[in-house]
């Protein structure tokens, strides 16, 4: 930068600033006025040709919300914006993070857990339930059983420490006066059911709307556990069209509160209760 200055007080033949300490010259000041509208505007410009051009939506979350969610409400987007670009990175919340305060994407939905990053704003969407799932062949039928135990002898399938349902697990644990740690850790919902349908323990997961677990499963419910909080993220001014994803987010949100609420034909017949 100091070379480049320098080239350009070269080219005018005359200083535009002294060095130590900083101050600009009356030629300086008069330069810096001139360009100061082109540098405050050209973010503003810039966003008005992109959403004159081809408006693009970056969204990060994590593959279930990428798979099983977005594309419906991705759906009712395209009837107000019909044409835009999308980045569709899948990435757990400490990876979306990331992505915010890089820029790299607009929005992310992620798992909420205390206070995000400095830069980066927040809003709650969703409260889901912490189950456990289970072999249907296992003869526990309720998540207390486990906890009356001296010792757990079977392996806890679950998302990684850091994440924030395997924190709140842990925080519910240690209101029971209960030890029970990690000792298969998998970052995919799917491959959590997977480990558990061939034997290898217990997983922790989350009763996302509509959930229904593996034929070879059953769901335990942790009622007395605090829920996990699914919200959306972002650290910049959003476009327009990622202000529509808001406002279709909250309306999702709204719908799927309603669904949770009610009793669950999907959700409730799977809980509880062996089944042959």
């Amino acid at each position: 930068m100091s070379g480049q200055i320098a080239k350009l007080e070269e080219s005018l033949g005359t200083k535009l600033f002294q060095r130590r300490p900083f101050a600009l010259s009356p030629a300086g000041t008069e330069l810096f006025e001139f360009i100061r509208p082109f540098f405050e505007n050209i973010d503003v410009v810039g966003e008005r040709l992109r959403q004159n051009s081809s408006p693009q939506l970056r969204i990060a979350a994590p593959a279930i919300v990428l798979h099983d969610y977005l594309p419906q409400i991705l759906q009712r987007l395209r009837t107000k914006f019909q044409v835009f670009r999308l980045y569709l990175p899948e990435a757990a919340r400490s990876e979306t993070e990331r992505l915010l305060l890089a820029r790299e994407v607009d929005l992310g939905i992620m798992l909420i857990d205390k206070k995000s990053r400095a830069g980066i704003k927040v809003r709650p969407l969703l409260e889901l339930s912490l189950i456990l799932l289970v072999q249907k062949k296992s003869k526990l039928t309720h998540a207390k059983e486990l906890w009356e135990r001296d010792n757990i002898e079977e392996t806890l399938i679950s998302f990684p420490r850091t994440d924030p349902v395997h924190a709140h697990f842990q925080r519910g644990l240690e209101r029971l006066g209960v030890e029970w740690f990690c000792g298969i850790e998998v970052t995919s919902e799917r491959l959590i059911e997977h480990y558990v349908v061939c034997g290898y323990g217990i997983s922790l997961a989350v009763a996302v709307p509509g959930f229904k677990p593996h034929p070879q499963l059953r769901a335990l419910p942790l009622a007395h556990f605090p829920p996990v909080v699914v919200g959306v993220a972002w650290s910049h001014r959003v476009s327009n069209v990622a202000q529509q994803l808001l406002a279709e987010l909250d309306t999702e949100a709204d719908r799927q509160r309603g669904n949770l609420q009610k009793p669950s034909r999907t959700l409730a017949n799977y809980i509880s209760q062996p089944r042959p």
